[in-house]
């Protein structure tokens, strides 16, 4: 009920967001939300992406090293509570967890004093469109054709043809194999951030988390042989067994590096920074859960960190908010 409640004080924000002025590709939140629908179709009152997902609880500790660069209470090094949300890309609430589509790990930080921070993820490095309008061209080219039920293959060619910044998601996807758990996989930030320090230094940086247990992929028997649905059963039989952990690793941005574009991955060799450790407690199936309520905004942020001007990154928090007006009306 708490996250509900905390979700609903935010939606008034939310909503004002979704009536800002297009992106720089003139795309509509309401518009690239009726694509996603018009390609999975509607189950009421569930999210519209991401739409198959499991709940959790835990904590987070952050470090010293962390807060050198950023002032967030996630680095005080006390426990933060954490709500998170693991899920399947898409808005097919029966994908089987085989699929080979991308994985999120969704993360709200009960900061002190309130405040909130989320943070929104997937197991790719990095994203599959430099702005809403490839990520909207994709739902077009996808949409099943009423006389087949499937996605014409022509529209899909011309797609990947003609969008470039979506090819090194669709390879890295194409060329792995799906996580064999939530809890043995990474999950990177994608986008560029702002971490700000107590003198109001800002550095540009990248997060992902990474498994303590170690990554872990299904076999091609495994591919072939794995039920519909095991991720969740999974999740909640390895949190009883014991606490599932990730390491936060911040990388530290160069000049010349990209930070509106969240296609293109950073050179090797950047500074490394380990900035705290994710703990899951506890997971469960997310009806009436604590996650379910949750509109995952990643522009909701505490002191310390900060947004870039990534098109895809600001587009997020409309588009979101659009789909979580619709949940809360029951639609």
């Amino acid at each position: 009920m708490e996250g509900k409640k905390k979700s609903a004080c935010l939606l008034s924000a939310m909503l004002s967001c979704a009536a800002l002025p297009c992106s720089a590709a003139d795309v509509g939140a309401e518009q690239v939300v009726a694509a996603i629908e018009a390609v999975f179709g509607v189950v009421p009152g569930e999210r519209r992406n991401h739409t198959k997902g499991t709940c959790a609880l835990g904590e987070f500790v952050g470090t010293k090293e962390a807060a050198v660069y950023s002032r967030s209470e996630l680095f005080s090094g006390k426990v933060v509570p954490v709500v998170a949300r693991f899920s399947l890309s898409g808005g097919n609430a029966k994908a089987p967890d085989t699929a080979r589509s991308a994985r999120g790990m969704a993360l709200e930080f009960q900061l002190p004093g309130g405040g909130l921070q989320h943070m929104t993820m997937l197991n790719t490095p990095m994203f599959g469109a430099a702005r809403p309008q490839t990520f909207l061209d994709l739902m077009v080219a996808i949409t099943p054709d009423p006389a087949t039920g499937k996605p014409d293959p022509e529209k899909v060619r011309a797609f990947k043809e003609s969008h470039p910044d979506n090819r090194a998601q669709a390879d890295f996807l194409a060329s792995r194999n799906p996580p064999a758990s939530y809890a043995n996989s990474r999950y990177f930030g994608i986008h560029t951030f702002k971490f700000i320090n107590r003198d109001d230094q800002v550095t540009l940086v990248r997060w992902r988390f990474v498994p303590l247990a170690g990554e872990k992929q299904l076999s091609d028997d495994e591919l072939k042989s794995s039920p519909p649905n095991f991720l969740e059963a999974a999740l909640i039989e390895q949190t009883r067994e014991q606490p599932v952990r990730w390491e936060m690793i911040l990388t530290v941005g160069a000049p010349g590096d990209p930070e509106d574009n969240p296609t293109l991955s950073w050179p090797e060799g950047r500074q490394q920074i380990k900035a705290g450790i994710l703990t899951i407690l506890a997971a469960m199936p997310q009806k009436g859960a604590a996650c379910e309520s949750i509109n995952f905004d990643p522009l909701v942020m505490g002191d310390g960190i900060g947004p870039t001007a990534d098109p895809v990154l600001l587009f997020r928090s409309p588009a979101y908010a659009v789909s979580f007006g619709k949940r809360l009306g029951g639609l």
